[in-house]
């Protein structure tokens, strides 16, 4: 039989990767290959567009198995699966605990308690907010702005005094002064007085293996705009830094990476999100190893992934759903062990039962319907993943090295190397917003033409989060969203409408059916993402037609929609017949564009232009704050 395939296969000589790159210059006919077809990606290195078996032989981790050091491929050998978390917001313990066990009936199988006031809870308040939960069977997080260490101990003291076999018991606790360094601007009880706290939580929750006490909160680094290879060298930067102060407080290495939870954010990149997380596998176990660690099992990462917040938006608030979906399917095939999705609304309300049941339910399709639980790794092998991953990996190991040689992950920070190196990115990444090269569906690009603000949000939805301390001592991290400046420019154009009328932006359409059609549809959309009223039109006979339609319209802006050829007559003419009630704008950039500035169009409207910065001009035309 092997001799007969092998006879099928010599009727097809082997190509050689030369071979392929010929076939496609010569298909693209004179177009630059690496302009064309190159990815640069924000991480620092470029993607191919296409990967061949070839690709892969410097990689060194592919004859792994799952569950073999360096964990590339994953932590488990028999499944995937992992952990469904949903978050609770504590405004009330018992009312938390009546929703935790409502909701554990409903497929979840991890709670998240999030405090977002300093409570200081105690063993009996742990009590209420636990009471009936079987602690053995599911995993329990907390999450806290203060009192992390305080309801860290009451955990611990609750679970020991009650009936459960500890080592059974599954949970965390979000203790992270390094991370919390960076976002409040000091460390309340200094650096020392910090190690000792987690220390002493270490050696309070010892009959607690599966107990973890420190948080790596990569996702704050998200949040504030930060790439993945960001993200994640910082976040290992981090991870590193805990090993050493609290080796050097007297622990063993071992001690700490058991109580270490790494807590990403997942973005919408979607292959690059599955390779960060088999990346941060591979460098994690890496780095415990190099601290003398022998145990094999003491090297592997515990990882969370929780829908990032950087991508959402306001506007077309459902979209999010579609956004989330992804995250979650890129999280759940990168081998995480923990998955909460945010729900749609997160960001600027109180979710709702229904947000909460469509969020807990994605997960949960994921496993019942797709079966993403029941194969490790299903992206081993894949020749692009797997580059991916080795990227990923160089680059972050590149970014944690310099990091190190500064002194590490709190010497960095306090230079404020971190935070330049994220800023930088934030910026360049919000660019890429306003010029529409990173498209936010619904925001920057084919937003809904009828949807209105209807509630008044409050103000803090559209600005960043500061929670830097008056005795900050450090530039702090401000995580905010990317689509905020194009929804404050909408949020604006709202308001005015409300006071009296929308600004109407009118499609002259006329001249060449393929252009005019084209240019009004782009017109359309780029008008209508700052909520002005957009009107599309079939086509007009004569100039004068349409601005005459223009005027009874009562259009605020006409934009004139024609092929560059036939502006050099119709803009001029045009912008005659209005003379000078309006706005008047020309949908693309045709070379005749210094002649029609030099007869006083100013106005242009075309793909290389920034969006956000144009929008602006308008609104400020316009009489929009």
């Amino acid at each position: 039989m092997a001799e007969k395939y092998n006879k099928l296969f010599e009727e097809f000589p082997p190509v050689s990767s030369e071979d392929w790159k010929a076939k496609i210059v010569a298909d693209l006919k004179g177009a630059d290959f690496d302009r064309k077809l190159v990815w640069r990606t924000n991480e620092g290195f470029s993607v191919q567009p296409y990967y061949r078996q070839e690709d892969l032989a410097t990689v060194d981790y592919l004859d792994t198995l799952p569950g073999e050091f360096p964990f590339v491929r994953g932590n488990k050998t028999n499944d995937n699966d992992w952990y469904v978390r949903q978050n609770i917001v504590v405004k009330d313990f018992a009312e938390a605990n009546k929703k935790a066990l409502d909701v554990l009936m409903k497929g979840v199988t991890s709670l998240g308690f999030v405090f977002n006031e300093c409570n200081n809870v105690t063993k009996d308040d742990m009590a209420v907010l636990l009471k009936d939960i079987c602690l053995e069977s599911i995993e329990v997080n907390f999450v806290a702005k203060c009192y992390t260490a305080k309801i860290a101990e009451a955990f611990a003291d609750y679970v020991l005094a009650g009936k459960w076999d500890p080592k059974e018991v599954v949970a965390s606790v979000a203790c992270d002064p390094f991370g919390n360094y960076l976002v409040y601007g000091r460390m309340k009880n200094g650096v020392d007085g910090s190690v000792e706290q987690v220390k002493h939580l270490i050696e309070k929750s010892a009959e607690l293996p599966k107990y973890r006490v420190i948080a790596v909160n990569a996702k704050n680094f998200a949040a504030a705009g930060a790439s993945a290879v960001q993200e994640l060298a910082f976040a290992l930067a981090q991870g590193a830094g805990y090993l050493t102060a609290l080796t050097e407080a007297g622990l063993e290495t071992k001690q700490v990476s058991k109580n270490v939870k790494f807590n990403f954010s997942v973005s919408a990149n979607y292959f690059m999100e599955i390779a960060k997380f088999r990346a941060a596998r591979m460098l994690w176990a890496q780095i415990v190893k190099a601290y003398g660690v022998s145990c094999n099992g003491c090297c592997k990462m515990n990882a969370y992934a929780e829908t990032g917040t950087w991508n959402k938006t306001v506007y077309d608030p459902y979209v999010n759903m579609l956004r989330t979906q992804t995250e979650a399917m890129s999280a759940a095939l990168g081998g995480v062990d923990s998955i909460a999705v945010l729900p749609f609304n997160a960001i600027y309300e109180d979710t709702t039962v229904f947000s909460d049941r469509i969020a807990r339910n994605q997960q949960l399709l994921l496993k019942e319907e797709s079966h993403f639980d029941k194969i490790v790794d299903p992206g081993a092998g894949s020749y692009y993943i797997e580059e991916l991953t080795a990227s990923i990996a160089e680059e972050s190991w590149k970014l944690f090295l310099t990091v190190q040689e500064k002194g590490g992950f709190l010497a960095a920070a306090k230079e404020g190397f971190i935070q330049a190196e994220i800023k930088a990115m934030a910026q360049k990444r919000e660019m890429n917003i306003a010029t529409r090269r990173e498209n936010v569906l619904g925001t920057n690009q084919f937003p809904n033409f009828t949807e209105k603000l209807e509630k008044d949000l409050d103000e803090s939805v559209f600005g960043a989060t500061d929670l830097t301390a008056e005795d900050a001592e450090i530039e702090t991290l401000k995580p905010y969203r990317g689509a905020m400046a194009f929804e404050k420019l909408r949020v604006a154009t709202d308001k005015f409408a409300k006071a009296g009328k929308r600004p109407l932006a009118f499609m002259l359409t006329i001249g060449n059916l393929a252009f005019r059609k084209a240019r009004a549809q782009f017109a359309c959309n780029f008008f209508a993402v700052a909520g002005y009223e957009v009107k599309d039109n079939n086509g007009f006979a004569t100039v004068e037609e349409g601005v005459a339609a223009a005027k009874a319209a009562g259009a605020e802006i006409v934009v004139i929609c024609s092929s560059d050829e036939e502006y050099a007559d119709l803009a001029p003419a045009a912008s005659d017949a209005m003379k000078g009630e309006g706005i008047f704008v020309v949908a693309g950039a045709p070379a005749c564009m210094d002649d029609l500035k030099a007869k006083g169009i100013e106005n242009f409207i075309h793909v290389k232009s920034n969006v956000l910065e144009d929008l602006k001009a308008y609104n400020a035309k316009l009489g929009i704050k």
